[in-house]
């Protein structure tokens, strides 16, 4: 008789453990999306869309807890813009967003269980789930936050912190338009026990085009084949950055982009 009552006990206990705050935060995002997505656009319509977001800004300062990043405000709000599905700017990483005056430095923290939702959520976009891989993804770089493209030119070797489980740093470009082009951005992302902290500096370092690189470039944008101009470009980009990972080591401002990666990193609250 106890078994079977401890069996019932975990019956019910199971479900409300298993919800977590973070799910009372997705399902309160998942009716407002579905609500603003059907409704028509109006002044009013816009006004409780402000007003959805900012409550949900609340319920994420709940989950995150108080944050401070040198440089930025004291206070984030929701990194998610918009709540209309189909807008630019839908499906951005959930969690507390920080921005400096000109979106220069940007900064997104969130929970693990609230990252690896999202990168389920990303699955079809071809996001890694593995949160290891993830992070080592152009993509995750380009869907966290604001509308541009990113394209992954290097990772940078940074020491983590030792209270941090995990810490990576990438150089990179990112625009609307051609992404090929001597890199600025650094973006580092580090995990200290359930918190995910992701800061991108969009003109952080001084870089060049490698002419080994260019070479590579050249003459993948000369094959006959594939015959999609788009195909090709994008085959050719994928050997210019894997060829541009290789050399960067190599090339005289790599030590200053590793220096201020390390500094980037060292403007989280990891300590």
């Amino acid at each position: 008789m106890r078994s079977l009552a401890l069996l019932c006990l975990l019956v019910f206990v199971t479900p409300a453990s298993a919800a977590g705050p973070e799910q009372h935060y997705l399902d309160l995002r998942d009716r407002y999306i579905a609500k603003f997505s059907k409704a028509k656009e109006s002044d009013d319509t816009f006004k409780r869309h402000d007003a959805a977001l900012n409550e949900l800004t609340g319920v994420l300062r709940g989950l995150v807890g108080p944050v401070t990043i040198k440089g930025l405000p004291a206070e984030g709000k929701s990194n998610a813009d918009t709540l209309f599905k189909g807008d630019s700017g839908f499906g951005h990483l959930d969690g507390l967003g920080f921005a400096s005056e000109g979106d220069k430095m940007q900064a997104v923290v969130t929970t693990i269980p609230l990252l690896k939702h999202w990168l389920a959520e990303h699955r079809e976009d071809g996001m890694p789930q593995e949160i290891a891989a993830a992070f080592k993804s152009d993509r995750f770089y380009y869907q966290a936050i604001q509308d541009s493209a990113f394209a992954k030119y290097a990772e940078l070797p940074v020491t983590k912190p030792a209270s941090a489980s995990a810490a990576v740093a990438v150089l990179g470009v990112r625009g609307n338009g051609d992404l090929k082009g001597a890199p600025r951005e650094i973006d580092v992302v580090a995990i200290q026990g359930e918190k995910v902290f992701f800061l991108a500096a969009t003109d952080a370092v001084k870089t060049a085009e490698i002419p080994a690189c260019e070479k590579v470039w050249k003459q993948m944008m000369a094959r006959k084949t594939p015959e999609d101009a788009m195909a090709k470009e994008d085959q050719a980009m994928d050997a210019y950055t894997k060829c541009f990972a290789k050399e960067a080591p190599s090339q005289s401002w790599y030590a200053a982009a590793v220096k201020k990666a390390q500094s980037q990193l060292e403007l989280l609250p990891l300590r």
